[in-house]
Order: structure tokens, then sequence, then C-alpha cells
């Protein structure tokens, strides 16, 4: 008995996509999608947020504080050279603007806030605003 099998181009059309896929050498680059990565903690009296911006200057990173929003953008400008001698192999060089906004449970003090950035990353002291306590109005 012999087995009949139809053909279809289809077929033919996906295996030569795929051939070609791994023919050809696969460039993944992460270099170009870099993102703030944050982590955020509370107590009683601040909010304390730990922001990881490598290869940034402290002048290019901008911290904007509206009432419980908060926003952190920075200017990215990473370049890289790599050499053999005195023959230049690769040059790679990235230019942008990465932008994070969050908002917290409470207002934040923004006249007391501090940041500092050390080795990469940038951490926020964000104090809280003291809130206006309720006043409890008797019925008469």
């Amino acid at each position: 008995m012999v087995n009949l099998l139809r053909y279809n181009p289809a077929d033919d059309a996906f295996d030569d996509l795929f051939r070609g896929f791994l023919m050809r050498p696969v460039r993944m680059d992460s270099s170009n999608d870099m993102q703030i990565k944050l982590d955020v903690k509370e107590n009683d009296k601040s909010f304390t947020v730990h922001a990881e911006i490598p290869g940034v200057k402290k002048d290019d990173i901008h911290v904007t504080i509206e009432g419980n929003q908060i926003a952190i953008s920075a200017e990215v400008k990473n370049e890289k050279d790599i050499k053999n001698g005195d023959k230049l192999l690769r040059s790679e060089r990235y230019y942008g603007k990465v932008y994070r906004a969050f908002t917290l449970a409470q207002d934040v003090d923004d006249e007391t806030s501090t940041a500092k950035y050390t080795d990469g990353v940038l951490e926020l002291t964000l104090p809280k605003k003291a809130t206006a306590l309720s006043k409890k109005l008797t019925i008469n």
C-alpha cells in the first residue's frame, strides 16, 4: 500500500523561512530598551525609593514631585567602542531619555524630600505630608 501525501507549497515557504532564520546570525541587543527599575519601601513617616539608573550622570537625572505623584527622568548616553589594537571592530551608541512615573498612597512633603545618587542607584527619601486630622461633628 502506498501512502500519498498532499503537496502544500506553504510548507516549503515555512521550511525556507526557518532554514534562512537558522543560517543568519541572530542579534539580540537589549541596551536600547533601558528601563528604570524601582524598589519602593514605606514606613510610618516616609517612603524610600531606590531607582536603578546605571551609566547616567547625576546632572542628567530629574525628579518631580506633585502631591503623591513622583516622576523620574534621565538622559541616557551610552557609547561603546570595541577595539583590537588600533583597528576599530565595532562602535555602538545609544542616546535617549528614560522616564518612570508612579503614584504613592499618600502625599509627599516635597520641601523635606531628599535625593542621593550613588553607584547607578538613585535613592529618594520622601517624607509623608502630615494629614489633617478629621473633625467629628456633633449633631444637635
